[in-house]
């Protein structure tokens, strides 16, 4: 039951990770190709490489063809949502630098409803692609849990967690 439970926490941050940063890939490519970024030097490229790697990243965390990978899977899991935490963190950034002051000589004015819908996407991505990382780190069996797990102890080690040390072989009488 708790397993189970476990399972469907891992999915459920992981799918709305997904789909958060899908929608940041989508809302990129609106604003390259329908709002005319496409002709900003530095931003146009940019939005494409964020189009790009946040649908890719979007696309793998969503699909859930790693499962019969095993072990493998899991460390794509979490390699691709810290990379989905990237994306959205470098996109979030650059658009909160954006409204304050140019970014590479283009700077935004307001917040449209296209700004405050990446920035909520952003949000709900780092939110929920770091609660997937922080709860597979401490899924048990995990390199992650069982080390917090043998060093929770604040107490100073005593001579029977250190050990005896070496023994010298008794002496024949």
């Amino acid at each position: 039951m708790v397993e189970q439970t476990r399972t469907r926490s891992l999915t459920a941050t992981r799918t709305l990770g997904a789909l958060a940063l899908l929608v940041i890939g989508g809302v990129h490519y609106q604003q390259y190709h329908y709002a005319f970024y496409s002709s900003i030097p530095t931003i146009g490229p940019l939005f494409v490489l964020n189009f790009i790697s946040a649908t890719a990243l979007g696309l793998f965390l969503i699909v859930p063809v790693r499962s019969w990978l095993g072990r493998r899977g899991k460390l794509l899991d979490q390699l691709a949502a810290l990379a989905g935490i990237g994306v959205a963190t470098g996109g979030l950034v650059a658009l909160l630098i954006s409204e304050q002051t140019p970014l590479f000589g283009f700077m935004e004015h307001g917040y449209r409803f296209v700004i405050v819908l990446t920035i909520a996407s952003d949000a709900v991505a780092i939110a929920m692609l770091t609660l997937f990382l922080s709860r597979v780190r401490t899924e048990p069996g995990s390199p992650g849990a069982r080390a917090s797990q043998t060093n929770r102890s604040d107490a100073p080690p005593t001579s029977e967690s250190i050990g005896p040390g070496p023994v010298a072989p008794a002496a024949e009488p």
